[in-house]
């Protein structure tokens, strides 16, 4: 069983225009969708869509808290710690081409809701072979939050993949994640000595991260597609080869789906970056971030081109 562990769930709002963003001006909205958000619950829609077993679990209250269980999917089993503060709401404007987000910090989480999340992860981890730790965090959590998750779940010898980034991420990196996954923005960050706009510049960052204590790294690069470096040491290299136009805002989590997707069924390195690109190309065509259309998904698995590149 996968684990999907949110700190900071989102309702995530998507506002859908016919024309470019312009500031200071107005717009039509043509549609509207609403759908129950936050990295990881994103990621938990798009492995539920593929028929992927996932339970989420996270820090959850107020109205937002009763809309975001309300608009998860009957087939993704919840078990959420409820808290005193208001869940965030996250406001995304697509317009076709590409998408601009307004995203709250979120309610501020005392220590007793953390000491209850805690908890309520233990409980999971002699059964979920799998933990997904992914997103932001909302005020009143230390830094040490998710390593506090990640020290946990690899004590249990359970496969934790990390999406974080700043202090959090660095933080967390002693205690050995399987596999983190920055976005470019998030490795030039990490690794801020390092040009890290180049392909030899994301690899030896990685490299870095590696050292730091991450088992095994996955950056995506956007248009560019996915640089990994193993376990093992053995570089990647994962292309669509094509640009796509839509809303990128949940091509991240979709990429976390797929690794945690190849990481269930046992893929080797090149199986799972497929899995990640092609999910990540289809979630760039859906309206919604968490969303996929299966038949976009298995139309770019066919196309993604994974290269083994030499070591340095």
């Amino acid at each position: 069983m996968i684990l999907a562990v949110s700190l900071n769930p989102a309702l995530d709002v998507t506002y859908h225009i016919d024309e470019t963003i312009r500031p200071h001006a107005t717009h039509r909205v043509r549609r509207v969708d609403v759908a129950a958000g936050g990295k990881a619950l994103n990621v938990a829609r798009v492995l539920d869509t593929l028929g992927t077993r996932v339970t989420v679990t996270g820090l959850l209250g107020g109205t937002n808290g009763d809309k975001i269980t309300a608009a998860l999917p009957a087939t993704v089993p919840h078990t959420f710690v409820p808290i005193d503060g208001e869940s965030r709401a996250t406001i995304v404007v697509a317009d076709g081409t590409d998408a601009t987000g307004f995203f709250e910090a979120g309610p501020t989480i005392t220590a007793a809701a953390w000491a209850g999340l805690r908890r309520r992860v233990a409980g999971f981890l002699p059964v979920a072979n799998v933990v997904v730790l992914s997103g932001s965090m909302p005020p009143g959590l230390s830094t040490d939050a998710y390593a506090e998750l990640v020290r946990a779940s690899v004590e249990h010898g359970r496969y934790t993949v990390l999406d974080a980034d700043g202090e959090a991420l660095t933080a967390a990196l002693r205690h050995h994640p399987d596999v983190i996954k920055p976005n470019t923005a998030e490795l030039a960050a990490a690794v801020p000595e390092l040009d890290t706009s180049t392909i030899d510049g994301a690899f030896a960052a990685a490299d870095r991260l590696r050292e730091a204590g991450a088992r095994a790294v996955v950056a995506s690069r956007g248009a560019d597609g996915l640089i990994a470096v193993a376990e093992d040491g053995t570089r990647w290299q994962a292309t669509l080869g094509e640009a796509l136009a839509g809303n990128p805002t949940g091509a991240g989590d979709a990429c976390v789906a797929g690794l945690v997707r190849g990481v269930q069924y046992g893929y080797d390195w090149p199986g799972r970056l497929r899995e990640a690109v092609a999910l990540s190309a289809a979630a760039v065509l859906s309206p919604v971030a968490g969303a996929v259309d299966v038949h976009d998904y298995l139309r770019f698995r066919r196309r993604v081109t994974v290269t083994e590149r030499p070591p340095p």
